[in-house]
């Protein structure tokens, strides 16, 4: 089937060797490798305070339980915030200044602020520091508009999909190492090894990441093809694709706040109440794990729409015998089943949004998405969190199930539009 002039010229663009992906067809593997090491460490930096967390807030002076809560809470998704607010615009700078100097920016940041978060006195230091860490950091992000522009067109796919793998390997590690870390050389010291795990990244990124970047060509000149993508690029998709991405992570998370009571309701000892909630949280990235990189690869072989829309009605399905488990055993079964078909989804979105902008603004775009992304992380909860006050803990799975039903039926409508690719 011949593909739309645009996508062709699109394709033809990718190839050259005088364009930004052609002139680092040699590096990209490699910067694949320090990329995923990369977003390994710092996710997993960020992620392993959760355990500790309460402990901390309690030592930095908060007694009460309530506001112990609400601080911890709080503490942890400004980090998400202050990432959904600047990923575009680190996203501009890596169209204008290179995606390397993105990667060691978002390191070095990342870890002056994780160690600066050990050395924190109140509350409000520690809420200001996880701002922080995401409005200068980013590493995983930027990682993504690296891979995204300097991978082949068709092995995009594939390479999204060993990032995303090493993220949530990240934040899958992270909890189990905040869990046992702080018993060994103390909950400050930490933060403070935290943020050495990141310099090593940082160190890693500055010694061996390569990068082709000519300001003279992928910036100021723009080639016909690139003029030809942009005007041809659907507002409309690319609109569709960022909220499907948010809806992803909203659908992800909308159960962090209930998982625990909605588990007590399934004849769980309250002593085993919060192992075994952990356990099903991870349960969702540990299937992911196992399936991102092989749906990326799929996705480029059968095409992203595919893979998007497929996952999506899975996702969805899986979502609703959640809210009729017995046992707490048959939730972690379907919330892993869950995260071997979410896994398919960013990857393949973050594809099709890259190959939808022309090179000179393909990490803005990129960062967008993160944008989106990170939106849904801060929205799921809050949502979740609603619907099983107001109307119940089993609504939560019908709402979020049916918004993924409702994202694959939106993402026909704009697979069907003309000059889209599959």
């Amino acid at each position: 089937m011949s593909q739309p002039a645009n996508v062709l010229a699109q394709t033809a663009n990718f190839a050259d060797p005088a364009s930004y992906a052609g002139r680092n067809t040699l590096y990209w593997r490699r910067n694949l490798v320090i990329c995923v090491i990369g977003s390994f460490t710092t996710l997993v930096s960020l992620s392993m305070l959760l355990p500790f967390l309460p402990l901390y807030v309690q030592q930095l002076g908060v007694t009460s339980p309530a506001a112990v809560v609400q601080w911890s809470g709080v503490a942890f998704g400004a980090t998400f915030l202050g990432t959904a607010l600047t990923a575009p615009l680190w996203g501009r700078l890596a169209d204008r200044y290179g995606r390397k100097p993105m990667l060691v920016r978002a390191a070095v940041g990342m870890a002056i602020v994780m160690s600066l978060i050990g050395m924190a006195h109140n509350v409000y230091e520690l809420v200001a520091l996880r701002l922080a860490a995401g409005l200068i950091g980013g590493y995983a992000s930027a990682s993504i508009v690296m891979i995204g522009t300097q991978a082949p067109r068709e092995r995009a796919g594939w390479a999204l999909g060993i990032l995303s793998t090493g993220a949530l390997a990240g934040n899958l590690a992270g909890p189990l190492v905040g869990g046992f870390l702080p018993s060994l050389i103390s909950i400050r010291s930490t933060f403070f090894a935290g943020g050495a795990m990141i310099a090593v990244a940082a160190i890693l990124t500055v010694l061996l990441v390569r990068e082709d970047f000519r300001p003279a060509s992928d910036v100021k000149n723009r080639p016909a093809a690139n003029a030809v993508a942009s005007k041809a690029a659907n507002r409309a998709v690319t609109i569709t694709l960022l909220l499907t991405a948010m809806m992803v992570l909203l659908a992800n998370m909308s159960i962090e706040p209930i998982i625990t009571v909605y588990i007590g309701h399934l004849n769980v000892p309250a002593d085993h109440l919060a192992r075994t909630a952990g356990i099903v949280m991870a349960c969702s990235a540990f299937g992911s794990m196992l399936t991102a990189a092989r749906l990326g690869a799929l996705a480029d072989r059968i095409g992203s729409w595919n893979v998007i829309i497929g996952c999506l009605v899975l996702t969805g399905l899986v979502m609703v015998p959640q809210a009729f488990v017995t046992h707490w055993w048959q939730l972690a079964a379907l919330r892993g089943l869950m995260g071997m078909t979410l896994a398919g989804l960013l990857p393949s979105i973050a594809k099709l949004v890259r190959h939808s902008a022309a090179d000179h603004e393909s990490g803005k775009m990129l960062g967008y998405l993160q944008s989106a992304q990170f939106a849904g992380q801060v929205v799921g909860p809050l949502i979740g969190g609603f619907i099983g006050v107001h109307i119940g803990l089993h609504s939560v799975f019908f709402v979020t199930g049916s918004l993924l039903i409702a994202c694959a039926v939106l993402g026909q409508w704009a697979r069907n539009r003309p000059g889209q690719a599959a």
